[in-house]
């Protein structure tokens, strides 16, 4: 990456595209163009209506990940949301949200990392998509370890009841959830539940990249 948060051409040759078909629900990559759903949401009831993704989680997009949460690297944000904008914003822009929310960190997470990564790439989206960006109807209640070190069950286990909401979601009908990862959906369903149980909305997400084989 570049320091405008551009990617390079090597970058760029290395990162895979999520094209056509995707699932309906997720924005997994599917390798059969007669399905619909992957493997997962069809056995699988989220709570969210329909997610996008502009990339399949590789080992490329997974080095580029670590440098921008873990590294510093808060200019990747552009170069993220600008692919999203391009691949998955017709899409976005037809679900018609009210705003874009950001995943939330705790605030432990927060003060350690010093930004919250959804919340760079939400402002860029919500700047590209002309849609305001709401850092603060949903906060993350409990400190939980991280996902990506469990399995689905205790992934949606570690994630229960992590999230609270705000009185303001009476303002909104359909939210745009943003995140920067998504693996089993475990994280945007406590949110998406989070948010119905205050409410009930319309809940579409957008990720940067998404895994796929479970």
């Amino acid at each position: 990456m570049e320091e405008r948060g551009d990617a390079c051409t090597e970058c760029m040759q290395g990162l895979r595209y999520i094209v056509s078909p995707f699932c309906m629900v997720c924005g997994k990559q599917l390798d059969d163009d007669t399905q619909e759903v992957c493997s997962d949401c069809g056995n699988k009831r989220h709570e969210f209506i329909r997610g996008v993704a502009a990339f399949s989680y590789t080992k490329e997009i997974k080095q580029s990940m670590y440098r921008f949460k873990y590294e510093g690297q808060r200019e990747y944000a552009y170069f993220y949301a600008d692919m999203l904008y391009g691949l998955r914003g017709k899409i976005m822009a037809g679900w018609k949200p009210d705003v874009l929310v950001p995943v939330p960190l705790h605030k432990k997470r927060y003060r350690k990392r010093g930004y919250n990564q959804a919340a760079l790439i939400a402002h860029r989206l919500g700047a590209l998509l002309d849609i305001p960006v709401d850092e603060q109807l949903i906060q993350r209640a409990k400190n939980t370890l991280p996902q990506k070190a469990l399995g689905d069950k205790e992934r949606a286990k570690n994630i229960k009841n992590a999230f609270h909401v705000t009185p303001d979601i009476v303002k909104y009908k359909r939210i745009l959830l943003v995140d920067d990862i998504y693996t089993t959906g475990a994280t945007l369903d406590a949110c998406a539940k989070a948010l119905n149980g205050r409410n009930k909305v319309d809940i579409y997400f957008a990720s940067v990249c998404v895994g796929r084989g479970f």
